[in-house]
């Protein structure tokens, strides 16, 4: 069986064409298919919709029902881990990325050849600058954090339970899932896949929930920042070691007879930053730390709601 997980967070827009195209992948594909909705805290209709629409359904399937809205990796997680299939694929219930890559998956999971297969962005129909910002970004996060990620970035994946077992026991808190897919290692694959534009409703995914997801994703699996930290503060230590030699040698020499207010001011305006700099990035991983010492769960299920398999 293929457990298809899809997290929702006010999405009643789309739900029509979800269950559409639910329904198609259940007749193309060559196994039972239990679809597992992930209500991540929504607050419109969306999950007296999907109640009504699974009331009617034979196929097996779950509706769980986190406490509050956690995030889409958090809600990932728990379809994944209350998910019964011997393989898993994610899909969004936005439909931006093609449904028919589910079966994709499905496909090559079965054959035995793979353990993870990961849909690959090569084109995607989105504003100019929101396709530019997630360029630069998995392109940096590419080249210095994963070198294996591909180049597009991840959105959706597959996989089996061996797999999902693993990832569901970390108990990392605001974590990168696509991340800690390399991390466990195992075989990958890659699907090539353009991401279409959004047709209904809002994305949940605001400038604050990227810059979030950006810092976290950086944070947990890199210490970067604080070797680009040592560096700049080496650098600047030098430097200010060498313009105070060269200062005082010129105060000795009588061709300082009094010392510059700019220069002074910019030496302690680099410096202030500098330091701010360097508490907000040691602060992250502090905080970071902290999360994960406390080990409150990365989300709570209110109610799930499931018919047998």
């Amino acid at each position: 069986m293929l457990s298809l997980v899809i997290p929702v967070y006010n999405n009643e827009a789309n739900l029509p064409r979800l269950f559409e195209a639910i329904n198609t992948l259940s007749a193309s594909i060559d196994a039972p298919l239990e679809v597992v909705f992930v209500i991540d805290g929504a607050t419109d209709q969306s999950s007296a919709h999907i109640g009504a629409e699974t009331s009617r359904w034979t196929r097996p399937f779950q509706r769980v029902e986190l406490s509050r809205n956690f995030g889409s990796f958090a809600a990932i997680a728990a379809g994944l881990q209350q998910a019964r299939g011997t393989h898993m694929a994610v899909m969004a219930a936005d439909l931006q990325e093609p449904p028919s890559l589910v079966l994709e998956f499905h496909r090559r999971l079965t054959s035995g050849q793979t353990d993870i297969v990961m849909g690959q962005r090569t084109e995607r129909a989105d504003g100019m600058m929101s396709g530019a910002s997630s360029r630069l970004f998995w392109g940096l996060y590419r080249r210095y954090v994963i070198p294996g990620l591909p180049s597009g970035g991840v959105d959706i994946f597959g996989c089996t339970a061996a797999v999902r077992d693993h990832l569901v026991e970390l108990p990392e808190h605001t974590t990168n899932l696509v991340a800690l897919l390399f991390w466990v290692g195992f075989r990958r694959e890659c699907v090539p896949y353009e991401r279409q534009a959004r047709q209904e409703g809002r994305s949940g995914w605001t400038l604050g929930r990227k810059v979030r997801y950006a810092l976290d994703s950086i944070f947990n699996f890199t210490d970067l920042p604080i070797r680009a930290l040592l560096w700049l503060g080496l650098l600047g230590t030098t430097l200010a070691a060498g313009a105070a030699v060269t200062v005082v040698i010129g105060y000795l020499m009588g061709r300082i007879p009094v010392l510059g207010y700019t220069p002074l001011m910019l030496v302690v305006a680099f410096f202030g930053g500098l330091t701010a700099l360097g508490l907000g990035i040691v602060g992250q991983y502090l905080w970071l730390t902290l999360q994960n010492a406390r080990r409150r769960p990365n989300y709570l299920v209110r109610t799930i709601d499931k018919n047998s398999s």
